[in-house]
């Protein structure tokens, strides 16, 4: 199980009006822990207002760069984003969990590959893109990036520096909703998007992979286009940042309540819990100190393996089927379904 260090803030620097990135200073001794691939995240945890808050970013700088730095944008209500945006300070101190994450690029084959992001959507996928263009091969990054405006851009400088360093390997294509840009298009992303860029811009390249992240209904939309386009399952990877689905306690088949084993850091726990609840609540309630960050299944920091028993997940947008047929659950979205349940969140 991923354990936190404090690390400390090396830098913030403004990105948007309502973006920062952060850079985390990683002591020696703690490198080879935060060696990353990209597309991978790191999860935070700090306490604000006397409670315990964890969130889960995304790395955007490159493998190469010996640089942790991360993106937190202000969203409405946000606790932990508008703490970062606002309060948090040079020389503060963040508890951080090692890299993890399986949003990376697996094909080293793979010469063509699209990135297709929506606001902060971008922090992986230029991650991937840098990778991919350092990587010293012939590779091409072609990016379709989807903001209200260019100022609200997360990393359009830096985007624009990349394009011009590798010409013929970095394209880009910037589409806003609220404002006419001379050269992008406007509107959201969607399948006229996709088919515009790909079919008429690139209808000279075949794309080995596909990168997604934003919205839920975004990457939905677009994953029908490309599989229209030929893409299949196996090329297509996407990360949510947000979901339609929420999280908590649900009605289930069944009442009552279950007998539950957790395993953490080789220390058992048995408890008794409602049918109705997910087993990363029920063990929380129970001082168990699970991995978790999102609780919305939009991460896999609270992945578990099934030992004894059975349980089904609400919602699942991480684990590939061969993953559940081994056994391996969200805890935040694991509702048990036998009268006993034994789970092992160190085998995973």
């Amino acid at each position: 199980m991923s354990k936190f260090n404090p690390l400390k803030v090396k830098e913030i620097r403004r990105e948007t009006p309502l973006a920062v990135s952060i850079v985390f200073d990683v002591p020696a001794d703690l490198k080879a822990d935060y060696q990353f691939q990209a597309g991978q995240y790191i999860n935070i945890k700090t306490t604000i207002n006397g409670a315990e808050v964890r969130r889960s970013y995304s790395i955007s700088s490159s493998p190469k760069s010996n640089e942790l730095r991360v993106v937190v944008k202000a969203v409405e209500s946000g606790l932990f984003s508008n703490y970062v945006t606002q309060h948090l300070q040079v020389g503060d101190v963040l508890e951080v969990a090692p890299p993890e994450g399986k949003f990376i690029l697996e094909n080293t084959n793979a010469k063509v590959i699209v990135g297709i992001a929506a606001g902060s959507g971008i922090t992986p996928i230029i991650s991937l893109a840098k990778d991919t263009l350092e990587s010293g091969t012939d590779s091409t990054f072609i990016l379709i990036y989807g903001n209200k405006t260019a100022e609200d851009t997360i990393y359009f400088s830096e985007i624009e520096a990349l394009k011009n360093k590798y010409l013929g390997r970095f394209f880009v294509h910037y589409t806003f909703t609220t404002a006419q840009v001379e050269g992008s298009l406007f509107g959201r992303i969607e399948r006229s998007t996709i088919n515009f860029v790909l079919k008429n811009k690139h209808n000279d390249k075949r794309v080995d992979e596909y990168f997604l992240c934003g919205p839920e209904d975004m990457i939905k939309k677009v994953t029908d286009v490309l599989k229209e386009n030929g893409a299949n399952e196996e090329q297509i990877h996407y990360e949510l940042f947000t979901t339609s689905s929420t999280n908590g306690e649900i009605p289930v088949s069944g009442e009552g309540m279950v007998k539950v084993t957790v395993l953490v850091d080789d220390v058992e726990t048995t408890f008794n819990m409602p049918r109705t609840e997910n087993i990363l609540n029920a063990a929380l309630k129970h001082g168990i100190d699970a991995p978790y960050s999102c609780q919305g299944g939009i991460c896999s920091s609270c992945m578990c393996r099934t030992v004894k028993g059975s349980a089904e997940m609400k919602t699942n947008h991480i684990l590939m089927d061969d993953e559940i047929e081994e056994g391996l659950v969200l805890a935040c979205q694991a509702y048990v379904t036998s009268d006993e349940i034994y789970v092992d969140f160190d085998d995973v």
